[in-house]
């Protein structure tokens, strides 16, 4: 019997999810009166997107019972509480993923299915909210699904920008960047709560407080308002009822008119002048890790952590004590009530922010609310590289925010004291671990400040925590030992097999039981069928038909006819010369000229190579890379003699919806990074929980994949981080690997002779070129040989169809340890103070 497609199979009543005549009726009646009353629509003029706008408010009702009575607990039982507090949250779309979270995807399915309706269809119409760069925010995304399924009383705090991540359009083979309007059309997710408005503060100036009424003597005048307007999203948890909140705000011009304007005839200029306060969460920035100088950005931080702060400390003074209200002024409960988690430097200021607030507002002591301050936040670390720390101008900081600027110096002040003491007046160590730096322009070191301002430091993967201990953070974990923790990274089981890959869901449901999107440590139940023929089979034919939709997908967009049955190798990240993309192209043109070298060769093993990601617009050589990239797919994809054996795809426009079908259609992930450059990595663990197998160095996560998978499921290459530590010291020559190498060396021969330029233009890739040979830090020349090897090493095991089925089961059963529910237990148990709950609230 032919293998039934997903579309197929998605009109089946799932057995985990049967849907019963009244659930879909239910449904079914909702659709349509949010169709006509919400809407006001009729099937005459209705439109796809009003079609999903009705479905997405329909599911929305059946999460805002489970949200309320969510909150209603929280305030009855007064638990410790969370902050997660990020710049970036990068959540991708809602509809399906809230419809499998609650339990409803298959009535949901029935019922859009007897209206006569496709539901991947409406899927489609929603927008990725891509409120991120990548990385970064979309852990946080998975953070937010494990907090609520972990029953953690959990918020997340970020901005609710107009414009998300910029749209990618590849034109000439280059990058272009056009806005990303995600709010175009609504969305019907949100809640605004203008209710809850806060006043954020800018400029002015600190000055002597006549009226002594603060206890550190300042107070803080002639400031500039801007309104912070929350926006409410539900976040709910997994087959247990809880819902928590992502708090998004929104800037907002104060409601009032200078009266001069009136007086003036100015009427027009008042209402447009509010545009300016607006702009602080109009666009989200692209991260190129060079943020200096950038007032607007610096805007956006302290605006988050105000907002934030302000909200946080009116949760904690009003709650509920028994049965009655009560408004707390015991500041010192405050580290028993809250947790905050900053995500990166971007929160930083919410150290002196909370500070402000406790001694300004509060009246707290100056000691006493830094002591609170401290046991109240955590600092996450997200990049070992120096460029990428945050550093802020003492000027900006004056003229933008005066009152903290005067709080940071006076943390300095005693954190100096305390140093100089332990050091017995060391100056040097004092310059290091000074939270303001001296040298050239003065500036703020954010990283500093939130080590100094936490209880807490934590790096993401178990090598990037050792190597922050010893290098970055050196000296600070010479200071404070016991602030230094790992918490390894995790990404959420639901989005990234359940949601994504239904195929292979159903197949390891068949075979281990339902529990594991909860318990993702079950898939270790998987280890004993990886010899099973059978099984191996199954898991083959699984991914061969996630193989074959992507294929489809990939040659209606492109236009390029793809193999399904060659290799698909994917590298799919934010482009970076670290991530060392370039590595990756060498390796094409080298397959390249080898087929080239012998078309006839019955043994090549044919392969489809990807790579998606966005360049920073303002960043140069990543922009070079996609162009250089794509003019060698041009060529490749043109030439004859490739046949079926080699083809080269850029993804355009990668985002979190394009990822869901990525990672179930890949044969090999990519994580090619240099020892010692990349934190931890989520996405070789998406890649992995889905059956791909990993080539990659001995770098940020990898390091303990390898450990629970075994090294012999992966293939790893390349230089530790002891050895590039040791080529730097001895000084790297680039030239040397290239004449040793007559592959590499015809490579180079290529990008410098015009061979992949359009034109024959022999200086087109000169940029490139130079920096691969000059100014490498990278050092990819160094990898090339050993690179080369293991995907030989690939193609080999690829030929051994049973061989290569096993490793993959064998990654997909391995990978219990990166669930992000995992992750977010050790920062609940050893950084929070709050143990996870499994319970299963009530059904409202």
């Amino acid at each position: 019997m032919a293998a039934l497609s997903d579309s197929e199979r998605k009109k089946q009543i799932s057995v985990r999810a049967i849907a019963t005549v009244e659930s879909v009726s239910d449904l079914k009646r909702a659709f349509n009166q949010h169709l006509h009353y919400t809407l006001c629509k009729d099937r005459n003029v209705s439109t796809t997107r009003d079609y999903y706008f009705s479905l997405a408010h329909s599911v929305k009702d059946r999460l805002v019972a489970r949200w309320i009575r969510t909150q209603q607990k929280w305030y009855e039982t007064d638990p410790k509480r969370v902050y997660y507090i990020s710049l970036e949250f990068y959540m991708g779309r809602a509809l399906q993923n809230t419809m499998i979270n609650i339990g409803i995807q298959g009535a949901c399915d029935e019922a859009m299915y007897q209206l006569g309706l496709d539901i991947e269809e409406l899927q489609e119409m929603e927008p990725d909210a891509g409120l991120g760069n990548g990385g970064l925010g979309r852990l946080a995304a998975c953070f937010l699904d494990s907090m609520a399924t972990l029953g953690m009383p959990a918020y997340g705090y970020g901005l609710r920008y107009d414009y998300g991540i910029f749209e990618q359009k590849i034109v000439n083979g280059e990058q272009v960047e056009e806005p990303d309007d995600w709010l175009r059309y609504g969305n019907p997710w949100e809640k605004a709560r203008p209710e809850y408005s806060v006043e954020v503060k800018f400029f002015g100036k600190s000055v002597d407080d006549p009226n002594k009424q603060n206890k550190d003597g300042k107070i803080w005048v002639d400031y500039q308002r801007v309104l912070a307007m929350p926006f409410d999203n539900p976040i709910p948890g997994y087959n247990n009822n809880c819902v928590n909140t992502m708090r998004l705000w929104s800037a907002k011009s104060p409601m009032d008119f200078n009266l001069k304007f009136f007086n003036d005839g100015d009427y027009l200029d008042a209402v447009i002048d509010r545009n300016i306060a607006e702009n602080i969460s109009r666009v989200l920035y692209p991260n190129d890790n060079n943020f200096g100088g950038k007032e607007l950005r610096l805007k956006q931080e302290y605006f988050l952590c105000s907002a934030t702060l302000q909200d946080v400390i009116r949760r904690f003074k009003h709650s509920k004590f028994g049965s009655r209200e009560v408004v707390r002024t015991d500041f010192s409960k405050l580290p028993d009530k809250v947790a905050i988690q900053l995500n990166d430097t971007h929160p930083a200021l919410a150290v002196p922010e909370l500070m402000r607030i406790l001694v300004d507002e509060e009246g707290v002591d100056w000691h006493t609310a830094f002591d609170i301050t401290q046991r109240v936040c955590a600092y996450t670390n997200h990049t070992i590289l120096p460029e990428a720390l945050e550093r802020w101008p003492v000027t900006m900081m004056e003229n933008l925010l005066p009152r903290h600027l005067e709080i940071i110096y006076k943390i300095n002040h005693f954190h100096m004291e305390y140093v100089s003491t332990k050091y017995d007046n060391d100056w040097n160590k004092m310059r290091l671990l000074s939270i303001v730096e001296e040298e050239g322009e003065k500036r703020i070191n954010m990283a500093h400040l939130a080590i100094v301002g936490s209880h807490a430091v934590n790096g993401v993967a178990r090598l990037h925590s050792e190597l922050i201990k010893k290098t970055l953070f050196k000296n600070f974990y010479e200071l404070w030992p016991e602030k230094f923790q790992n918490k390894t990274n995790g990404i959420t089981p639901r989005r990234w097999l359940l949601l994504c890959n239904p195929v292979l869901s159903d197949l390891i449901s068949d075979k281990i039981g339902d529990q594991w999107p909860a318990h993702l440590d079950q898939l270790g139940n998987l280890k004993k069928h990886a010899n099973d023929p059978k099984f191996q089979r199954e898991f083959m034919e699984a991914k061969s038909q996630n193989k074959r939709k992507l294929a489809a997908y990939l040659t209606e967009k492109t236009g390029v006819n793809i193999n399904p049955a060659s290799v698909f190798d994917i590298q799919v990240k934010r482009i970076h010369e670290y991530k060392r993309q370039l590595l990756n192209i060498l390796h094409i043109i080298t397959m390249y000229n080898r087929i080239k070298n012998n078309p006839q060769n019955k043994n090549i093993v044919p392969r489809t190579i990807m790579m998606g990601g966005k360049a920073a617009p303002g960043y140069y050589m990543a922009k070079q890379i996609i162009k250089l990239f794509n003019y060698i797919a041009d060529k490749i994809n043109n030439d004859p003699d490739m046949g079926t054996k080699l083809k080269v795809v850029y993804l355009e426009n990668y985002k979190v919806s394009m990822a869901e079908m990525i990672f179930p259609g890949a044969d090999l992930s990519e994580q090619i990074s240099t020892a010692g450059t990349e934190a931890s990595g989520t996405g070789n663990m998406k890649f992995m929980l889905n059956g791909a197998l990993t080539v990659g160095t001995l770098d940020g996560a990898n390091v303990e994949m390898a450990e629970e998978m075994g090294q012999e499921n992966m293939f790893i290459f390349g230089m530790t981080v002891e050895e590039v530590e040791a080529l730097h010291a001895s000084g790297y020559n680039a030239q040397d690997y290239v004449s040793k190498n007559p592959e590499l060396a015809q490579v180079i021969e290529q990008l410098s002779d015009g061979t992949f330029s359009k034109t024959g233009n022999p200086d087109e890739f000169k940029d490139i070129l130079d920096n691969l040979l000059y100014h490498d830090r990278y050092l990819t020349f160094a990898d090339y040989d050993a690179y080369i090897m293991a995907q030989d090493k690939v193609n080999a095991t690829y030929m051994d169809q049973a061989l290569w089925a096993k490793m993959a089961i064998l990654n997909v059963a391995a990978t219990g340890k990166f669930s992000s529910d995992r992750t977010i237990a050790e920062y609940g148990r050893e950084i929070w103070g709050i143990e996870p709950s499994w319970e299963t609230l009530p059904e409202p």
